[in-house]
């Protein structure tokens, strides 16, 4: 269904590209042949990834930060300047650093700013110039499992993702209702993967664990899942199945439903019950 939009010549814009999913990603649309506008605050990176992926197709690489209005008006410009098209734009920049319930609230302001706020301005910016423009294009926004299950520890992270989640399925049926097929919007949700935010998590020196996948792992799966036309690309990684992935949406979707407290699963009167749950006991 997407396979025009993943094709030869056509225009990719990442933000957050210099490393990680983002980096995956732009080497994965250079082999398809795709130009490629890249977009990261890690300026030494990000060249270094243009000077490797620049030998096989065009690339413009933009140094700015996504909290910026107008580092985000310079990608835009940069991007129909040179190429006259977007046909992908992707959000993937993003912090996974946080706070609690009652934490720091600048923290919580980085939080949102990066992981959400950053994507409701690429969009204001991005998606009346898509919408413009002639042959199909789509969005892909970065979203993340601890949005949709909410598990405790990083409220603020959670909260952005669910974030993103809602944004993007609101996004999603309003270029549904408005231009049909010819602009799509897709939550892309990794699974654990091994990249440079989740390494750091890490003591230094940690070998990658063998249930994480690689962010080329998580790329190939992403392009089939986006070419056939899924709006929740939800991936699974060495650990997690994908009907893991959906008993523990059904089990934390039906807390609300059955009056169930907060975050039943790790709550220690209802622990056990989820656990049978999951073994369909």
């Amino acid at each position: 269904m997407n396979d025009d939009i993943l094709s030869p010549g056509r225009v990719a814009v990442i933000t957050g590209a210099a490393a990680g999913i983002g980096a995956a990603a732009a080497r994965h649309y250079a082999a398809l042949g795709m130009r490629l506008c890249l977009f990261d605050r890690d300026a030494d990176a990000l060249g270094k990834l243009e000077r490797d992926i620049g030998e096989t197709t065009a690339v413009r690489a933009v140094v700015g930060d996504v909290t910026s209005a107008d580092d985000l008006q310079t990608l835009c410009t940069t991007a129909y300047g040179d190429f006259g098209e977007v046909a992908l734009l992707m959000n993937n920049a993003g912090v996974i650093s946080g706070a609690g319930p009652w934490g720091d609230v600048a923290a919580w302001r980085h939080q949102l700013d990066m992981n959400l706020f950053s994507i409701v301005t690429a969009q204001s910016i991005f998606v009346p110039r898509m919408l413009a423009q002639e042959g199909r294009s789509a969005v892909v926004n970065l979203g993340s499992k601890e949005g949709i299950t909410t598990p405790p520890g990083n409220a603020a992270y959670s909260a952005a993702k669910a974030g993103v989640k809602v944004l993007t399925e609101q996004l999603a049926h309003e270029l549904r209702v408005a231009v049909g097929e010819k602009m799509t919007a897709h939550l892309f949700v990794p699974g654990y993967t091994w990249t440079p935010m989740n390494v750091a998590l890490k003591p230094e020196g940690s070998a990658k664990p063998e249930e994480a996948w690689t962010a080329k792992q998580l790329i190939d799966h992403f392009d089939g899942c986006f070419r056939r036309g899924d709006f929740y690309i939800l991936c699974p990684d060495g650990a997690v199945t994908p009907e893991m992935d959906r008993l523990r949406i059904r089990w934390a979707m039906e807390d609300m439903i059955a009056n169930r407290p907060a975050l039943s699963r790790w709550h220690p009167e209802w622990m056990g019950r989820f656990k049978a749950f999951m073994a369909g006991t």
